[in-house]
């Protein structure tokens, strides 16, 4: 029994004295202690914790070479091999980890809408909800700093650039013909409905390498990855008719809209400024199906949109109004596929098609042109580390343009190109710490048509100065092939050119969100010509120039005041180009110095309402005043716009809608033409270039059908 004692007693002395300790610190890249860090010998269970100093010690039977690993929320893993034998008291430092909530984020030119987006700065519900929106995603971005507000055009202007320096993509492949048909002074609409977008970004400059083609601005629009239910939405409305389905099953989901809309009601009772011989009318739809494999999504978009109208134009240099008879057909198909390749590697694909047709008759003849579009795409992702991600892809642009003019007399006239831009680009994310991030890239294209080749390198860095502050930088060079109505008529030219500066401050903090941006745009080889409207005979150049500079800031508070959220966007420009036939360099004419957006939504518990107000102003705009001097030296009266809507839940699922623009009957001139020659006193008489209407009405219902009868189309309006 004795001899069992002490057998028992040697080993559990061995077994003692075979253990050894491991000790040390944690501390961070300032050399200050981390409390509650967990470090474990990698395959044990052998470990301990970090106390309030950063100091730990635990013992371990391990001998030999081990790996030593630390973990800890907001920071890296750390690992290192160790002799076990004399781990004690050594210093551990950790660095911060870059893929935290509250990591710095290059926001320098970029406004975010969406679910997904690290800061939003915009809702996706707020591009519908925007009083004076009317569903358009483009008159609520117009409520965004860096922005115009033309309203004889309707498109995007940004930043002193022209609405064609701005292009869309919708799930990263361009659109083509992303607004409807329209003639001189009558504005369009963007052709896209909110309705199947989750998610947006919209850059006023500075954008990644990954966009080319496009001199001022990119708008990313994303489709939903996953339909949430099956449901019908039903729309009534003023001007017109509206159906939505979406249907779920297995690893699929197609959602689909259509509309049909005749202006012809509104017109009939809103006084008109223009004579319209047949109001606008059009039928449109849009669908979405998706496929979710185990790691991997495809996306199938498709588009088309069929419209007409006709307007009898006024001209002071003519007697009887010119008639423009116009209808247009258009589609768009959109294909993608992303996919987690493993490893960290991730690639995305895609191509696109676009179809635009416009049949136009006037009183000297028809025009007829045909734009057929293709945008193939292919992007790879790779994290190296947690710190440095490279992105690296590749574009093919093809678009083949056809126009012919035929005159009254027979006689016929034909213009057109075929133009393909081939481009590569590649770009790395460098995370220094969570407050330091540098992204540098760069994009190389070709065209064929053009026969030149454009590099354009782009950097931006971000760097946070508090845990809801951070400054960015961005700087990019941006080239962009002349417009088609100049590429129809000269193949000589080459492509112009922007560079941006930018310098941002953002601050994002419980529901509010304030941003500052300054920014410089330097403009060079922009098309020039001397004839008084550019046609088959002009000889064009590339001689142009021009800048942009200005600070933008906005505002947005869902905080202060209960069941209330508005945001302030305000922009001051100074812009000068001298461009087209300019005479010397000028401020264009769609430029207003200054301009001031405010927007409100208010829930009302008591109403079962939302009611919403957006008032727009802006400086007057330049015009040419030829019984003056100077070029572009007058200014219109400045521009006001106060707008107003209601909802109104009759139920869970119907709604009650009304909405009008201009509700204080604000006489908004654009502009205004001259005659081409002086009267008997040796002035030139002039005409107001005004909107088709002062104001716009909209009454709609909208019924939801679902299976939880919760759901709505509040986020629709």
């Amino acid at each position: 029994m004795k001899i069992f004692y002490f057998f028992l007693f040697f080993c559990c002395s061995f077994i003692t004295f075979a253990q050894t300790e491991i000790s040390g610190t944690v501390v961070d890249q300032k050399n200050k202690p981390l409390a509650g860090a967990n470090i474990y010998i990698d395959g044990t269970y052998d470990g301990g914790t970090s106390d309030e100093n950063g100091k730990f010690h635990f013992t371990t039977t391990e001998t030999g070479s081990k790996n030593l690993v630390i973990t800890m929320i907001t920071y890296e893993s750390f690992n290192e091999i160790i002799d076990v034998a004399n781990c004690k008291d050594k210093t551990f430092i950790l660095r911060e980890s870059v893929n935290t909530l509250d990591a710095v984020i290059i926001t320098a030119g970029t406004f975010d809408a969406g679910e997904k987006a690290r800061v939003s700065v915009l809702k996706p519900l707020d591009i519908v909800t925007t009083a004076g929106s009317n569903a358009n995603i483009i008159a609520a971005l117009q409520t965004l700093p860096g922005t115009q507000t033309v309203g004889e055009d309707g498109r995007l202007f940004v930043r002193g650039g022209e609405a064609d320096e701005t292009q869309t993509f919708v799930d990263g492949i361009r659109v083509a013909q992303p607004y409807g048909a329209t003639t001189g002074n009558v504005p369009t609409r963007g052709r896209f409905s909110p309705f199947l977008f989750s998610g947006m970004s919209f850059s006023t400059g500075g954008y990644s390498a990954e966009y080319g083609e496009a001199l001022s601005s990119v708008l990313l629009l994303n489709t939903t990855d996953e339909a949430t239910e099956e449901k019908t939405d039903v729309s009534l409305m003023t001007v017109g008719l509206g159906l939505a389905n979406t249907q779920k099953w297995k690893n699929n989901s197609i959602t689909f809209n259509t509309a049909y809309i005749d202006l012809a009601p509104y017109q009939k009772l809103i006084p008109q400024n223009v004579s319209w011989n047949k109001p606008f009318h059009s039928l449109s739809g849009e669908t979405v199906y998706r496929h979710s494999f185990s790691n991997s999504i495809f996306k199938l978009y498709a588009a088309f949109d069929a419209s007409a109208f006709d307007i009898n134009q006024e001209s002071i240099n003519s007697p009887t109004p010119t008639r423009v008879d116009l209808s247009n057909n258009n589609f768009y198909l959109n294909a993608s596929y992303k996919t987690n390749l493993g490893n960290q590697w991730k690639l995305f694909t895609g191509m696109a098609y676009g179809y635009g047709e416009n049949k136009i008759d006037i009183s000297t003849g028809r025009v007829f042109n045909v734009e057929n579009s293709n945008h193939i795409k292919a992007r790879v992702n790779k994290s190296l580390t947690d710190r440095i991600k490279i992105t690296f892809g590749g574009d093919y642009f093809i678009t083949k343009f056809d126009e012919y003019f035929k005159s009254t007399d027979a006689s016929r006239f034909d213009y057109g190109y075929d133009a393909n831009i081939a481009a590569a680009y590649a770009e790395t994310d460098i995370f220094f710490s969570r407050k330091l991030a540098l992204k540098v890239g760069a994009r190389i294209s070709n065209n064929d048509y053009l026969k030149e080749t454009v590099f354009t390198p782009r950097l931006s860095m971000g760097y946070k100065v508090s845990k809801s502050g951070q400054f960015s930088l961005a700087y990019g060079m941006f080239s962009q092939a002349p417009r088609q109505e100049y590429l129809k008529f000269a193949d000589y030219l080459s492509s112009e050119k922007a560079n941006h500066y930018i310098l941002n401050y953002q601050y994002n903090k419980d529901r509010q969100t304030f941003r500052a941006e300054i920014y410089f745009k330097e403009y060079a080889n922009l098309v020039k010509y001397d004839d008084a409207n550019a046609n088959f005979a002009t000889v064009y150049n590339n001689k142009g120039q021009g800048y942009a500079k200005g600070i933008d800031i906005f505002w947005r508070d869902n905080k202060s005041i209960k069941n209330f959220e508005y945001w302030i966007s305000y922009s001051f420009i100074d812009t000068e180009r001298d461009y087209k036939n300019y005479p010397t360099q000028a401020t264009p004419s769609f430029v207003a110095n200054q301009s001031l957006s405010v927007v409100g939504k208010w829930w009302i518990d008591k109403l079962k309402s939302q009611v919403s107000f957006t008032n727009s102003f802006a400086t007057g705009r330049p015009y040419n005043n030829p019984n003056e001097s100077t070029f572009l030296g007058s200014k219109t009266k400045g521009y006001n716009n106060l707008s107003l809507s209601w909802a109104y839940l009759i139920s869970q699922q119907k709604i009650l809608y009304f909405s009008a623009s201009n509700v204080l009957s604000t006489q908004n001139v654009f502009g205004y033409e001259y005659a081409n020659t002086p009267n008997a006193n040796g002035m030139y008489d002039r005409r107001a270039i005004r909107p088709t209407a002062d104001q716009f009405f909209f009454v709609g219902f909208f019924w939801t059908i679902s299976e939880n009868k919760k759901d709505n189309q509040l986020n629709n309006l």
